[in-house]
């Protein structure tokens, strides 16, 4: 996943908004979540915000809807889950998130409360492929079903005692403890 697919050129907004509609490419859900438990259904998803510029900043609000597939927590069989999710975010150029560090190269830049709900962006391009991805394995169920009344494993054959006792005429050498359990 080297190339950007949903970018949005800061050069093309004004002071006020701008709709974009994106089409979420199947391959490229899958490539995004190569390294989740989802992937695509094989159908593409879709992206639809509205972006306006604050100053140096861009703002970004919309609907993102996809349609995944993952294993069913019960049966271990396919389910599929449909993710509909508002998305809002405040991109700010980098050079604004993350100051210049006066001599102190190695160290490390820690965000503070206020920087951690901002994105960065390059100057010229607004990528919303990390927002989408993330967004996409935020609202992953944590136990997908593949049905709300699905009954799970079912039990192998000869796993349940009471169900293989009315099944198998009862051993003779054991009718005699079958004559204690009922007289007790």
């Amino acid at each position: 996943m080297s190339e950007h697919e949903l970018t949005i050129r800061v050069a093309d907004l004004d002071y006020g908004s701008k709709e974009y509609e994106f089409v979420v490419r199947a391959p490229w859900i899958r490539g995004a979540l190569e390294d989740h438990d989802a992937t695509t259904n094989g159908e593409d998803g879709h992206l639809s915000v509205r972006a306006s510029k604050s100053g140096p900043d861009v703002i970004v609000s919309g609907d993102l809807v996809a349609t995944l597939s993952t294993t069913c927590g019960r049966c271990l069989g396919p389910a599929q889950f449909t993710v509909k999710s508002k998305i809002q975010a405040l991109f700010v150029p980098k050079a604004k998130l993350i100051p210049a560090k006066k001599g102190k190269k190695d160290e490390e830049y820690e965000l503070s409360a206020d920087e951690a709900d901002m994105l960065a962006f390059d100057g010229e391009n607004v990528v919303l492929d990390d927002l989408v991805r993330d967004e996409l394995v935020l609202e992953t169920p944590m136990i997908p079903l593949c049905s709300e009344d699905c009954a799970g494993i079912a039990p192998p054959p000869g796993s349940n005692p009471s169900v293989d006792a009315e099944e198998k005429p009862l051993d003779p050498r054991l009718a005699a403890l079958l004559k204690f359990k009922n007289e007790v």
